[in-house]
């Protein structure tokens, strides 16, 4: 289990970088679900694409303002369930979108739970891992540190592997929407949408 000092640092980038390649492990209704981490975007309150931009309090994102190392899960589109690990010390909202994983346990409870015949492309999504792992908004201020959602050292990335691009869906960043702050493992196959696309 990633300490809670991992989660605590004080750039946003850096652990966002850091997390590919780390294991997202659920263990919801005593069944274990797992995969490696291949895509990561990265959320400042210092920039417009943030739920608390400007420092913006609301229900919906006030967990974002409490320490590193919890879960921050919000409903996108009245549909999927995002999940969001939060960084830094409390009162600096900062959080990461994992938008991507690689399976490497469970995979037919993650097919059950998405009504999947195939593996294929399986976590390729914010919207459908989440579903694949169990995550919803009841998990939402959780800590990393328990016993139902927590991250693990996984398989080592290189910074050469790591490609940085724009984020996706934030056109109402204005030009923060061009920032690099999107990670990705290059040429792995999870990745919801290849970088230059």
């Amino acid at each position: 289990m990633l300490p809670e000092s991992f989660y605590r640092r004080k750039n946003v980038l850096a652990i966002a970088r850091g997390l590919l390649g780390k294991t997202l492990v659920t263990k919801i209704n005593g069944q274990v679900t797992a995969g490696w981490i291949v895509e990561t975007e990265a959320y400042s309150w210092r920039e417009r694409g943030c739920h608390a931009h400007d420092n913006k309090r609301t229900a919906r994102n006030e967990v974002m303002f409490g320490p590193g190392g919890h879960a921050y899960v919000y409903l996108c589109y009245g549909i999927h369930h995002l999940f969001n690990v939060v960084t830094n010390e409390e009162e600096r909202a900062e959080a990461i979108l994992v938008r991507a994983l690689e399976p490497v346990e469970g995979a037919e409870v993650m097919m059950k739970r998405l009504n999947a015949v195939r593996t294929a492309r399986l976590t390729s999504g914010p919207g459908k891992l989440t579903r694949a792992l169990g995550i919803s908004r009841q998990h939402n201020g959780i800590s990393l540190q328990g016993e139902e959602i927590w991250l693990e050292e996984g398989k080592k990335v290189s910074p050469r592997m790591i490609v940085a691009s724009p984020r996706i869906g934030i056109d109402y960043a204005g030009a923060d929407m061009h920032l690099p702050w999107r990670f990705t493992i290059r040429g792995n196959h999870w990745v919801s949408v290849p970088p230059g696309r």
